[in-house]
C-alpha cells in the first residue's frame, strides 16, 4: 500500500505504503450527473508541505525511492506469503504528487474536518487517525473527531463488511473493530464507522458520499514524517474499498494517467471513475483479464505470458509468472510500488536475471560502458548524443503492455540504470513504467485496460 513505515526508514502509489513518487492528494475537481474526478496533487511543488525533498541531489532521491520500493516489496510479500489476515457514474478525484506520494484531500463530518489520505490500488480499508487516541503518528492536520460530528456512527456487527473473509475483524461490545497489520510491527486498530466524506467539484460546491471507514485510533509505527497524512485511500478489489464500496455508482470502473516523473512539476492529476473515464476510438485500447486472485489477497493480478527487452523476446516458459504454493509468484499491477520489480524466485530460471541480462546484452551491442550503480544492477554512462532505449514488454493475455525507452531507465547524473529492481517473490509493475499510459481498472467485465497517452494533459 501507500503507507510510509517506521520500518522503511523513509516513506511513500499513486501507490500504498511505502512512499510513492508522488501521492494522491484527493480534492474533488469537476464532475456532472454520471461522474466524479479527484484530483492529485504534487508534493514536489514549491507550496507543498512535503517540498524538503527539493533539497536532496537526483541520486539521493532515487535511493530514498528505491528504498521505499524494496520496503513495498517486502510489505507485500509478507501479506502474499503468509496466511495472517491483515456515486453518480462519473467520479473524478484530484491527485496530488506529493514527493513521493499520491493524496487525496476531501473534508468529512459535519464539521468539515480536512483530511488527506494516501491512494494505493494495493489497499482495501479506507482509514484515517481518529481522536481519542491511543497509540497515534504526527500529523500536520488536526486529527478527525468524530465526537463533534451529527453525520458520524459506528457500523452494526451485522453489515456484509464487518464480515468480510480474510479480514481481521471483531464484533466487541457491540462495535465491528479492526486491525490491520502491515508487519514489522507496523499496524493500525480501530472501529469500522460510516461517515460523509464531502468532495470539492469546483470552488465552492461539494459532492457528498456516505463512506464506510476505518476510525482508527491505535496506530504504532507508521509514519508520514509529520506530513498532512492521516491514512489511506483504498482502491484495491477489496469489498472495503472506495471503488468496490461505490461500484454501483462508478460501473465498477476507475482510471488514473501518471504525468513523467521527469522533474517537473506537472498540473494536479485526476483520478477518474465511471462516466468521466476518457473514450478511446476502436482498437485504441488494449485490455487483459484481471485473474483472481489467491485467497484473501486483493491485488490486481494478471496473466503475464513472457516478457521482451526492444524487439528481442525472451521467451520465459508458459509457467514462469504463474501462483506458487505459499502465495508467491503472479504479477500484478501496483500503484504503491514506485519501481517495478520481477521475480527472481520463478520456478526452473529466475525471471529478474534473464531480464536483466539481455539488457546487459543490448546495451553491450551498443557499445556502452557499464558502470556500478548505487542500488540498481545495470547502469551505463550516457554517452553523449545515444538515444536507442531498449523498451520493455510485457506480454499479457491478450495484451502487449509496452514502456517506451524513455520511461524504461532511471536517469542520474552523467548515467543511467534499467529501472527494475529484483523481486523477492513475484512481479509487480510499478508506477514507474506507467508514465504517459492510461490505466483503467474494469471491474465489471474483470479487465486491465490500458494506452499511451499525453497525461500532462489529464487535468481536472
Amino acid at each position: 500500500m501507500i503507507l510510509s513505515f517506521n520500518f522503511l526508514n523513509s516513506k511513500v502509489l499513486l501507490i500504498f505504503s511505502v512512499t510513492l513518487l508522488f501521492r494522491p492528494h484527493f480534492s474533488f475537481a469537476t464532475s456532472n450527473p454520471t461522474g466524479l474526478t479527484l484530483r492529485f496533487d504534487v508534493d514536489d511543488s514549491p507550496g507543498s508541505p512535503m517540498y524538503r525533498i527539493q533539497n536532496l541531489s537526483i541520486d539521493e532521491r532515487i535511493d530514498r525511492l528505491i528504498h521505499v520500493s524494496n520496503a513495498r516489496a517486502n510489505y507485500l510479500n509478507l501479506i502474499s506469503n503468509s496466511d495472517t489476515t491483515i456515486l453518480p457514474d462519473n467520479i473524478r478525484i484530484p491527485l496530488l504528487r506529493e514527493s513521493s506520494w499520491y493524496a487525496v484531500e476531501f473534508t468529512i463530518g459535519s464539521q468539515g474536518q480536512r483530511v488527506k489520505l494516501l491512494m494505493d490500488t494495493g489497499g482495501g480499508l479506507i482509514w484515517t487517525q481518529c481522536q481519542p487516541c491511543l497509540n497515534y503518528f504526527p500529523q500536520k492536520l488536526p486529527i478527525y473527531d468524530p465526537r463533534v460530528s451529527t453525520t458520524y456512527a459506528t457500523l452494526p456487527c451485522e453489515h456484509r463488511l464487518c464480515k468480510t473473509p480474510g479480514k481481521n475483524l471483531n464484533c466487541v461490545d457491540g462495535l465491528c473493530r479492526y486491525a490491520v497489520s502491515y508487519g514489522g510491527g507496523t499496524s493500525t486498530k480501530g472501529v469500522l464507522s460510516t461517515e460523509t466524506f464531502h468532495f470539492l467539484i469546483d470552488k465552492t460546491n461539494t459532492r457528498d458520499f456516505n463512506v464506510v471507514f476505518g476510525c482508527s485510533n491505535d496506530t504504532t509505527k507508521v509514519s508520514f514524517q509529520n506530513t498532512e497524512i492521516s491514512g489511506i485511500f483504498g482502491v484495491s478489489i477489496s469489498p472495503d474499498s472506495m471503488a468496490r464500496q461505490f461500484s454501483t455508482e462508478t460501473n465498477s470502473r476507475f482510471s488514473y494517467c501518471f504525468a513523467p516523473f521527469d522533474g517537473a512539476v506537472p498540473p494536479p492529476l485526476v483520478l477518474r471513475f465511471g462516466e468521466d473515464i476518457p473514450k478511446f476510438p476502436a482498437g485504441h485500447l488494449q485490455s487483459t483479464l484481471v485473474l483472481q486472485p489467491p485467497p484473501y489477497r486483493y491485488f490486481y493480478y494478471l496473466q503475464l505470458l513472457d516478457i521482451s527487452v526492444g524487439n528481442y523476446r525472451i521467451g520465459f516458459p508458459p509457467s514462469t509468472f504463474q501462483f506458487r504454493a505459499g502465495g508467491a509468484g503472479g504479477c500484478f499491477i501496483d500503484s504503491g510500488a514506485m519501481y517495478t520489480f520481477i521475480d527472481a524466485g520463478t520456478i526452473g530460471v529466475n525471471a529478474y536475471e534473464r531480464v536483466m541480462s539481455t539488457f546487459i546484452a543490448y546495451y553491450g551491442s551498443k557499445g556502452l560502458q557499464r558502470r556500478p550503480g548505487r542500488s540498481f544492477e545495470v547502469c551505463y554512462v550516457n554517452r553523449i548524443g545515444f538515444n536507442e532505449f531498449a523498451s520493455l514488454t510485457f506480454h499479457f493475455n491478450g495484451a502487449d503492455y509496452t514502456v517506451d525507452g524513455g520511461y524504461v531507465n532511471v536517469f542520474k547524473q552523467g548515467y543511467f540504470c534499467v529501472g527494475i529492481l529484483k523481486g523477492p517473490s513475484k512481479t509487480v509493475l510499478g508506477a514507474w513504467h506507467q508514465q504517459n499510459k492510461r490505466i483503467i481498472h474494469d471491474e465489471l467485465f474483470g479487465e486491465l485496460q490500458f494506452a499511451d497517452e499525453n497525461c500532462a494533459n489529464d487535468v481536472a
